[in-house]
């Protein structure tokens, strides 16, 4: 979470921008920007996501229409609203809970995240991507950046960032590169077996810190599971329901066989300590959050864009 700059809105649609979620100096990329915001009654506090400069606002908002369709997918960003600022373009909003981009956990962690949590986190992604595999849509989103780790499991966000960025253009989309997979890179359409190759890049990030790592570099229970995830070929890799079972029965083997289920709707892989201080440490600061005062105009000078001068004050 950042201080907001000279060059981010104050304003979208009825939500006053308190942060950037993003850290905008040396962070890894990302298809939208994301705020915290609050509205300007006080009323209600969300994760607001805008296009990245340069995108297409009409595919954009098009993927932000798809992103709210698929919202009730577990796993998946809770997007309530959407809406089209006069200056500010497309947005899209979620009810906001304490979250960390993955490359933050990380940051916050100080190295790469523990197996058992990072399988954890593979199932439940997995298990996102089956379902909205299941009817018919391809995610097209994934990268480390995008993905979110809340106390109460993984969030994505950046759908359809492939698409958005136009047919042969997914090295245009804002994510990651090495996250994109070569059939996408060389104007393939996004498919579910993308999202896999994408997912195995994140698993990668999670455990390594490096998104594409020589096989050895893996841990040793995601090896197989990632290294399929990223062969270039699609049809070697598996599919995302595969996927979830595959890092399922290693998480269980990883813990001597305790839990089966390694996810049934909740997280239960206690989040590393400094990742939970830092979500901790986030909602304390968006709790203590005030909406800026808007300064009022000097007599005799110009108010806010738009508005008259008010009149000087009679010292009669």
């Amino acid at each position: 979470m950042e201080h907001l700059r000279h060059d981010d809105p104050a304003r979208v649609g009825p939500y006053v921008l308190l942060a950037a979620l993003d850290a905008r100096d040396g962070g890894r990329p990302g298809p939208d920007r994301r705020y915290l915001a609050r509205r300007a009654d006080g009323d209600g506090t969300v994760l607001l996501c805008l296009p990245r400069p340069g995108a297409d606002p009409a595919r954009w908002s098009a993927e932000a229409r798809g992103a709210l369709r698929l919202s009730s997918i577990p796993g998946f960003l809770p997007v309530h609203e959407s809406g089209h600022d006069p200056s500010g373009g497309p947005w899209y909003a979620a009810p906001y809970t304490p979250a960390l981009p993955l490359p933050a956990a990380l940051a916050a962690h100080r190295g790469p995240l523990p197996v058992a949590f990072v399988l954890a986190l593979g199932v439940a992604l997995a298990r996102s991507l089956a379902a909205a595999h299941a009817v018919g849509a391809a995610h097209a989103g994934i990268c480390p950046a995008t993905v979110l780790i809340t106390s109460d499991g993984p969030r994505t966000t950046g759908f359809g960032a492939v698409r958005a960025a136009g047919p042969g253009a997914a090295a245009d989309s804002g994510l990651e590169p090495a996250s994109i997979a070569p059939e996408q890179l060389t104007g393939g359409l996004p498919r579910p077996l993308g999202d896999v190759y994408a997912l195995g890049t994140v698993l990668a990030y999670a455990s390594t810190g490096h998104t594409v790592p020589e096989s050895a570099e893996l841990p040793l229970p995601l090896r197989t599971a990632v290294s399929g995830c990223l062969a270039r070929d699609p049809a070697a890799r598996p599919d995302a329901a595969r996927l979830a079972a595959e890092l399922a029965e290693a998480g269980a083997a990883t813990r001597g066989g305790a839990g089966a289920t390694v996810l049934d709707g909740v997280f239960p892989v206690p989040l590393p300590a400094r990742v939970a201080a830092e979500l901790v440490r986030q909602s304390a600061e968006m709790l203590a959050a005030e909406l800026p005062v808007p300064e009022e105009p000097v007599p005799g000078m110009p108010g806010p864009a738009g508005s008259p001068a008010l009149p000087a004050t009679d010292r009669g």
